[in-house]
């Protein structure tokens, strides 16, 4: 298998409502513990590629210089929910091509300074000019699934039930409780026929990766990297918005790492809201077109099913900062190929996906798409019983 390069070391801050807090101190605590983590100085870092989407112009600059990173290059990167993994995205072909020896990826992101509910669309956008906010697209998404395919309301909120429970063992995410499929459907009504219980909360956060070339000792390698943006999608499209993006790039990741769907052993996936997460495992290749809410009612994708999805708790129990979200993603799956994942650990991993998908763009199947393949570090595949 190829390497584009390796991570040494992964931080984040707790999520949450955490309007308190400056972005600054959220930065300080997520890229310290990931440089602490890579046992590298700040000094040693040559570039920075930074993701966030409401953040003020220049947060990435002004955040890092008092840990003393200053005077190389800080690039901020805007891709949606996509931002900061397409930031490590890029941080990950600097290193693959030489240009750098020691990236800092880093995402960040404080939403309740913006905002107390759903993300406002854009008025210029059609969309917009309707009030068509994004609970109501993936609303219509799950509809169509229970329309065409038969998905119950109970597996769309089995969803919410598996990943409120795995974020249970996470002391990181926002919510910590896991509700049952009734209460789950009991909740309010945000777009019919999803409720409040799935749909992910904003969130204040930050989270980094520090990314070395190839063989580095002991960091978890990375086998591939795909990013694209999404085609043109109207009424004629004949798959719900954001499945042909997913599809798309992460073939190109499985094609780039030399591995199928069926190889990989964990996945972090964007589950903003709970048809989200049924629409991408088909995407992904777990399941066939029509069949992911089967998928999560067997157990399949839940911590101590054949393939866990979003042990973290995912978007919908760790929360959603927008900037941040990528790379906490990222992180998750590193602790877990490192087997440091807690009582959340999936036994053995050794591959794992990471799939971040931003919407937001009028026209287009999905603003960008970020799939990345992960291996275990190579001392402890070695070391691991087969």
């Amino acid at each position: 298998m190829s390497e584009l390069a390796t991570i040494c070391g992964v931080g984040t801050t707790k999520f949450g409502k955490q309007p308190e807090t400056p972005a600054r101190e959220l930065a300080w605590e997520a890229v310290s513990e990931a440089i602490l983590d890579a046992a590298i100085t700040p000094g040693q870092i040559d570039a920075v590629f930074a993701g966030t989407v409401f953040g003020d112009p220049g947060v990435a600059t002004r955040s890092l210089q008092q840990l003393g990173i200053s005077g190389v290059p800080i690039i901020t990167i805007e891709n949606a929910c996509a931002s900061s993994t397409s930031a490590f995205h890029e941080g990950c072909a600097s290193i693959s091509s030489g240009r750098y020896e020691t990236v800092l990826a880093f995402g960040i992101e404080t939403m309740t300074a913006s905002f107390s509910g759903a993300i406002s669309p854009i008025p210029s956008d059609p969309e917009g000019a309707q009030g068509f906010a994004m609970p109501a697209l993936y609303g219509m998404s799950a509809a169509r699934y229970q329309h065409e395919f038969g998905v119950t309301d109970e597996q769309l909120a089995a969803v919410s039930v598996k990943n409120h429970g795995h974020g249970r063992h996470n002391a990181r995410a926002q919510h910590q409780k896991a509700p049952t499929i009734d209460e789950v459907l009991e909740s309010p009504v945000i777009s019919s026929p999803l409720t409040l219980l799935q749909c992910c909360s904003i969130a204040d956060a930050a989270a980094a990766a520090v990314l070395r070339p190839p063989g580095t000792p002991g960091g978890v390698r990375v086998l591939s990297s795909s990013l694209k943006s999404g085609g043109l999608w109207d009424q004629r499209s004949e798959l719900v918005w954001g499945w042909q993006i997913v599809a798309d790039t992460a073939r190109a990741a499985y094609e780039e790492a030399g591995v199928s769907a069926l190889d990989i052993d964990v996945f972090e996936v964007h589950d903003a809201f709970t048809i989200g997460e049924i629409v991408t495992t088909e995407a992904l290749g777990l399941a066939e077109l029509g069949a992911g809410g089967r998928l999560v009612e067997s157990g399949h994708t839940t911590l101590g099913g054949n393939q866990p999805v979003n042990p973290s708790g995912g978007l919908l129990s760790r929360g959603h900062p927008l900037g941040a979200t990528g790379l906490a993603q990222i992180a998750e799956i590193v602790w877990q190929l490192r087997g440091d994942a807690g009582p959340r650990q999936v036994p053995d991993a050794r591959l794992g996906v990471v799939e971040t998908m931003g919407g937001g763009t009028a026209g287009v199947d999905g603003n960008a798409c970020v799939v990345t393949v992960l291996e275990t570090p190579a001392s402890r595949n070695a070391i691991s019983p087969a």
